[in-house]
């Protein structure tokens, strides 16, 4: 059934950025391993590629809140467009450097956090509150096809032919993207928002404390956040990594690497399409806790065996688990929290969900060095897993379902049971 037609421009627009990204899934490390084979300079990859959330994310949040997040998209993804085109300019210039990658992918996560920001806020003045389960598993199932499942093979096949190649059509499509948007209708601010033509600094700051100070203080939201940081956190530390135990112990070829990193994305997509009848069934509690806790198994035997089989399955589980909870993750933020601040709000919880990324892509890239790729994943599995009974454990599928109703928790009794 149809969302309407503005949803699929949206989902248009989201469908081609997600297959940039999936070719640069594949091809910006195996780019990285041509330069250098250090576990922490090739996960100082990640960590410039999520810097920018750190850095950018609440004054991002604000912007979305305060002006037309169609353009906001649109100019997003045409900044990812020049980014990339620069850095295949260099490529074609013989001018391979780690510096030049770390440059371009801080750009683009820098434009990634003005038009994740913007999208995570658009569905709902696109569809009814009814159909944003079906739109985010909509959305969801798109970026896990396109960004892991058919974007890396591509990504990997286009770089064994001429990097080049890949770098530059990473560039077109995000530059397509932003076309798709443009025919988008505005989506200036709400009401209470446009009571003043112009915003002063003070005002800016005021915003974005003003949204800071309701995510914090919505306890189940921010606790949802500390989870996701948690997962976040050990995938990031893991996934700088994966290149060099995949191309290392276990065997796995550069021209295969794309296929490798490809397969669990079918249980990413498999979890988005569930969803809609999984969560009802057993709570987003549960799936909270699969989310967590499958990951952190898939860690361990990742660390273990040297099956790269088995380590297909245990990842395309964790990628199952993941899926599911995102959207859990989606709906509860966009149900409960009000239009005008929306922005600003998914900012904050970004802000600890990515920002715990590139903190531990320089986990992941120390634990590398000091003790090899293998025996990291191990200690990731244990950290993930503890973080689960810490955080996971307190969130319970009542206080979701009263969030997604705009009940506002107040007590920790409201929270934990």
């Amino acid at each position: 059934m149809s969302l309407g037609r503005s949803f699929t421009k949206l989902w248009l627009s989201q469908g081609v950025s997600n297959l940039a990204d999936g070719l640069l899934l594949a091809a910006a490390p195996l780019l990285a391993v041509t330069i250098t084979r250090d576990p922490l300079l090739v996960s100082g990859m990640t960590v410039a590629q999520f810097l920018p959330w750190l850095i950018f994310a609440l004054p991002g949040g604000a912007l979305a809140d305060h002006f037309d997040r169609r353009l906001i998209m649109v100019w997003g993804n045409a900044l990812r467009a020049v980014g990339f085109a620069l850095l295949a300019l260099m490529l074609m210039a013989h001018m391979r450097s780690i510096l030049a990658l770390y440059l371009a992918v801080f750009l683009s996560g820098a434009a990634d956090t003005l038009v994740n920001n913007a999208a995570l806020t658009v569905p709902p003045r696109l569809v009814g509150r009814k159909d944003l389960e079906r739109a985010n598993g909509r959305l969801v199932a798109t970026q896990s096809t396109i960004s892991n499942f058919i974007g890396p093979p591509m990504g990997a096949a286009l770089f064994a032919i001429s990097a080049v190649m890949v770098v530059f059509s990473t560039a077109g499509l995000f530059a397509l993207a932003a076309l798709a948007l443009i025919t988008l209708p505005q989506m200036l601010p709400t009401a209470s928002d446009t009571s003043s033509g112009t915003h002063s600094p003070g005002d800016v700051v005021r915003s974005i404390r003003e949204g800071w100070s309701y995510f914090w203080n919505h306890r189940l939201l921010r606790r949802v956040a500390f989870i996701s940081g948690s997962i976040n956190l050990f995938s990031a530390a893991t996934e700088g990594l994966l290149v060099l135990l995949a191309t290392g112990s276990l065997g796995v070829s550069k021209s295969w690497y794309g296929i490798f990193i490809a397969v669990p994305a079918v249980g990413a997509v498999l979890g988005s399409l569930i969803a809609a009848k999984v969560v009802p069934a057993i709570g987003g509690g549960p799936v909270t806790w699969l989310a967590a806790l499958v990951p952190a198994v898939s860690y361990v035997v990742l660390g273990l065996s040297g099956n790269v089989i088995f380590c297909e399955i245990v990842m395309f589980l964790a990628a199952t688990a993941t899926a599911m909870n995102q959207i859990v993750v989606s709906t509860v933020r966009q149900a409960s929290v009000p239009d005008e601040l929306l922005g600003r709000v998914t900012a904050g919880y970004r802000l600890i969900v990515l920002g715990a990324v590139p903190i531990g892509a320089l986990l992941g890239g120390v634990l590398g060095r000091v003790m090899g790729p293998a025996d990291a994943f191990v200690v990731c599995g244990v950290g993930l897993a503890l973080a689960a009974l810490v955080f996971a454990s307190k969130v319970t599928t009542r206080a979701l379902r009263e969030a997604e109703q705009g009940v506002q928790p107040t007590t920790a009794q409201e929270i934990y049971t």
